[in-house]
Formats: structure tokens, sequence, C-alpha cells
């Protein structure tokens, strides 16, 4: 008896690991699948394209979600890296696909990442007014310009600038989710506002 227990407990043993491998090796798939259009560690090379290293893991986490429920905006987009002759697709297909314990697994793992800021020109008098509106309106929820990922609000500061222009027009437009109280805030800000914002974070590099 003792032998068999001792097989019994080797045969298990291995299970788990083969297991504990498979999970291991289908994140990797998923992350590379990821990284095609975001950029290897999430950090994103294109300017539509937002960087989601960095961004903690409960905000990442409620991102798939909302996208698995077509809750935000899914545009196609081609595959910027790796195979760039497979269909163009868009993040509600692609969530679509993920089970909870694999968005759960991908935002641990983005969360992981270092943040870098894009390198980009920005138009200086822009992000000053920029500046003054944050600190007004957005501060309290968006610190250190947007830019830290314990507010659990996402990321903002250092965004590619294209990427943030879109975003704003889809929060203004009500396409994209958002809170009460940025939408207050949001439907009182003129264009020139909305784009003086984006340049103030497109600055924080």
């Amino acid at each position: 008896m003792p032998a068999l227990r001792d097989g019994l407990s080797s045969v298990l043993l291995f299970a788990v690991l083969l297991a504990t491998q498979a999970g291991a090796a289908d994140i990797t798939t998923l992350v590379k699948q990821c990284e095609d259009c975001h950029g290897n560690n999430g950090v994103s090379e294109w300017d539509d394209v937002p960087t989601i290293a960095g961004i903690s893991a409960p905000v990442h986490g409620d991102y798939l979600l909302a996208y698995q429920e077509k809750a935000r905006t899914c545009r196609k987009s081609k595959f910027r890296q790796g195979d760039k002759t497979r269909p163009e697709t868009d993040m509600c297909a692609t969530a679509g696909k993920l089970s909870p314990e694999e968005i759960e697994a991908l935002a641990n793992y983005f969360g992981e990442r270092p943040f870098v800021a894009a390198k980009q020109s920005f138009d200086a008098q822009k992000a000053a007014e920029g500046k003054k509106l944050h600190a007004r309106d957005c501060a309290k929820c968006h610190a250190n310009g947007g830019r830290d990922p314990a507010d659990d609000a996402g990321i903002l500061g250092g965004q590619h600038l294209k990427y943030l222009q879109q975003a704003f027009a889809d929060f203004k437009t009500g396409e994209r989710q958002q809170t009460k109280k940025m939408a207050d805030k949001l439907v009182k800000w003129t264009d020139a506002e909305v784009e003086a914002v984006a340049h103030y974070y497109a600055s924080l590099q």
C-alpha cells in the first residue's frame, strides 16, 4: 500500500505540474497577442494605441470586462507587429474570448510591467492651459498628472497624444464609460479645453 500511495502521489504531482505549465504557456500566448497591438511589455510605439503597462490590475481587469460587455468603443485595428497579415480585430472580439482567470492573469502581468511615457511633440501653450484645467477638475482622482496607478483610475500622463484626443472625444460623446463626476465636468469643457488637457498629459514625458 505505501508503494501504491507513493505512486499515486507522483502521478498527481506530475498532473499538477503539467497543468501549471500549460496555464503558463497559455498566458504567454495571450500576452504575445496583446503585445502585437500594444507593444512589447505593453509599451506602445504607435500614436493611436495606448500603453497598457503599469495600469493597476483592477482597472485593467475592468477595462477588459467592459470590452466583453461592449460598453466601450471597439474600433477595428490591424496588428502592429508579429504576423501583420492577420485580419484586423478589435478589443470587443479580443476580450470576448477571455475567461475570468485569463483576464486576471493578463491584468496582473501588465500591471507589473513599468509604464514608459511616449516621447512626442506637443503644444507647450496648450499644455500649460491644460495643466490648470487638470489641477482644477482632475487632480483629485488623477494624481501626479494622471500617472499614479494607485489611483485605480488608469494612466493618462505620458500616453500618446492621438490616443488621448480620441479617448477624450469618446468620453465627451458618451461612447466610452465614465463616472458621473467625470461626465459632469467634461460636458462643461469646450473643445479647446479638451484639446489643452490632452496636450498637458502628452507633455508628461
